[in-house]
């Protein structure tokens, strides 16, 4: 039993009634092809089927519904959170602005504009994006919401555990992406509290090692630039807060190759028939980078995100 954690399960139960029902109850169930391939029995949780493609509305959801005073909300984003703020800002009459990458995935810039989204391409990557994102905020007195530092954005991907709970069985191993931490943090808590043995595992690309390696190590570790295919989890500065939200809740991390996530993009392609993005992929390379580890397990993997081109997928894939 974890205590005095900042993340409540009380609010994330009263979240699902603050989240659009388009994100909630997406499918869960085990499959055969790739429980048979990898000689273990393999549960996906698919969160593509949204208007974002990806988990993020859940705690983007929350956080506008929570908003109060501020018209005008800024951000930063790799891509999908800024999506995710985009639709739900939008809705409620409120203004969003999003700092992003120069180097942006081209599909979730065209996305987040489409989804009324003002777009500042800020800098060489993520962090750089967020640091002009702050002093944008700063200079015209708007609210700057923060990805995974914002409560709200923990509670709302803590309904992604709820929903795991109601498998008719446990899961003795959660591989879960690993980029800012929020997803991570929302539905280890749930996890943690109700299904304590089940393993819950970090999975990070080797190319973004920075939070692994902060947890792994027990110090602040970042990097000066980062070098995956895995960009909506390639963090160089990690936040202190995430890590204190984490370390309670990590059993194990495993960081793997981009080798391998290409792989997990194609047999979720082949067998699932989702055109996964790399980030929605580490689960299942670290099946592939670690397969006695799991024989015979029972494990869960999350399909997080499907926001890319087809011509990126096959240049990926090929």
């Amino acid at each position: 039993m974890i205590n005095n954690h900042r993340l409540s399960i009380e609010n994330i139960k009263a979240s699902v009634n603050l989240i659009d029902s388009v994100y909630l109850n997406t499918p869960q169930y085990i499959s055969a092809s790739l429980s048979q391939m990898f000689d273990l029995e393999l549960t996906v949780k698919i969160e593509t089927i949204n208007p974002i493609r990806c988990f993020k509305g859940r705690g983007s959801e929350v956080l506008a519904s929570k908003s109060k005073g501020y018209s005008h909300k800024i951000c930063a984003s790799a891509g999908n959170f800024g999506q995710a703020m985009a639709y739900s800002c939008l809705k409620r009459g409120l203004e969003i602005t999003v700092h992003t990458s120069q180097f942006v995935n081209p599909f979730k810039l065209d996305m987040m504009r489409l989804l009324g989204a003002k777009v500042e391409l800020s800098g060489r990557d993520f962090d750089t994006a967020k640091s002009k994102a702050k002093e944008h905020a700063k200079s015209i007195n708007a609210r700057f919401v923060e990805d995974t530092k914002d409560i709200e954005t923990l509670e709302g991907p803590g309904t992604l555990g709820l929903e795991l709970l109601q498998l008719p069985y446990q899961l003795d191993v959660l591989l879960i992406a690993l980029g800012d931490g929020a997803m991570f943090t929302g539905i280890s808590r749930i996890i943690k509290t109700y299904s304590p043995k089940t393993k819950l595992v970090a999975v990070q690309s080797e190319g973004a090692p920075a939070l692994v390696e902060s947890i792994r190590k027990n110090e602040y570790v970042s990097y000066d630039s980062t070098n995956t295919i895995a960009d909506g989890i390639a963090v160089r500065l990690p936040m202190q807060q995430a890590i204190l939200d984490l370390k309670p809740l990590v059993d194990d991390t495993i960081l793997v190759k981009d080798k391998s996530i290409k792989e997990g993009m194609k047999l979720i392609h082949e067998y699932l028939g989702i055109m996964a993005e790399p980030s929605a992929a580490v689960g299942l390379a670290a099946i592939i980078e670690n397969r006695p580890e799991f024989k015979g397990k029972k494990v869960g993997v999350i399909i997080c995100g499907s926001n890319m081109t087809q011509k990126d997928f096959i240049s990926f894939t090929n």
